[in-house]
């Protein structure tokens, strides 16, 4: 269950919190980059978050409210690279009885680039069911490397996203000319690995949660058939129709039952939401 909330998570995130290792997808080749070579770093227009933006999200495990997740973006005082640098936090935990037999507790760190919208750190503390581990990583995106706290270097393409980054990027992109059955790819570092992150983009819809009504754009990320989902329309991410683009309901029916990740609360928002 806590690895289907994870790729729930990962919807979000971003859409973003990760593809589990076997719903990975064939992973694309990083650059040949010289040794000392300096590449330039990306700036992009974007208006859809600002730090002080908070989201949370209740996970529903069948008709149980089994865990919560939330989503923060907040300012820095950071510059990495003469470049301003903001910190966005996502944490989730377990909830009620699901902490007696299944307790979940992580948290997720990543500063990113404000202008470019790409990570310069990542930092990941998981605890689940008593397995526990953590990753650090450091993005040197002037470099095209990824280091881990195992001191590896990994070669990446330009502006890599972690997989809280993501959550953020994917809110950049530009949806005004998108048709039903069009995918959008991000290319995404984690777990020592380069993988893409790839959305199918499904068209508009309204849709009515505990809160209310909300006028959206859905999307399904392209996994694996077979292992964790029956088919690749099991798992289908709604986001608001609107310049936030904040996801409001992530949805996943799997092999042991279904699992559901829903807007409890939005705080910070930079425009109103597309609610009815």
């Amino acid at each position: 269950m806590a690895r289907t909330t994870t790729i729930l998570i990962a919807s979000i995130g971003l859409l973003s919190m990760s593809f589990s290792q076997s719903d990975r997808q064939t992973e694309p080749k990083a650059p040949k980059a010289s040794t000392g070579e300096v590449f330039p770093l990306r700036t992009i227009p974007h208006d859809a978050f600002r730090p002080g933006e908070k989201l949370t999200y209740i996970v529903h495990y069948g008709f149980v409210n089994a865990g919560e997740a939330v989503v923060e973006l907040k300012d820095s005082d950071r510059e990495i690279n003469g470049r301003k640098v903001w910190r966005a936090v996502g944490t989730g935990r377990s909830l009620g009885g699901f902490n007696t037999f299944y307790k979940v507790d992580d948290r997720y760190e990543s500063y990113f680039d404000a202008e470019g919208v790409f990570p310069w750190v990542f930092i990941r503390r998981v605890s689940e069911g008593g397995y526990d581990f953590s990753q650090d990583y450091v993005y040197q995106q002037h470099k095209h490397e990824v280091v881990t706290q195992e001191k590896k270097t990994h070669k990446v393409p330009g502006s890599v996203q972690d997989m809280l980054s993501a959550f953020y990027y994917a809110r950049t992109l530009d949806f005004s000319n998108a048709k039903k059955g069009d995918e959008f790819t991000i290319d995404c570092f984690l777990d020592d690995e380069l993988f893409p992150l790839r959305i199918r983009y499904m068209g508009k819809e309204t849709i009515k949660l505990r809160n209310g009504k909300y006028r959206c754009l859905k999307f399904q990320p392209v996994v694996q058939e077979g292992r964790i989902f029956k088919a690749n329309d099991d798992l289908n991410v709604w986001i608001t129709d609107d310049g936030n683009r904040i996801p409001v309901l992530a949805q996943a029916k799997v092999l042991v039952g279904s699992i559901k990740m829903e807007l409890s609360s939005s705080y910070g928002l930079m425009h109103p939401l597309a609610k009815e």
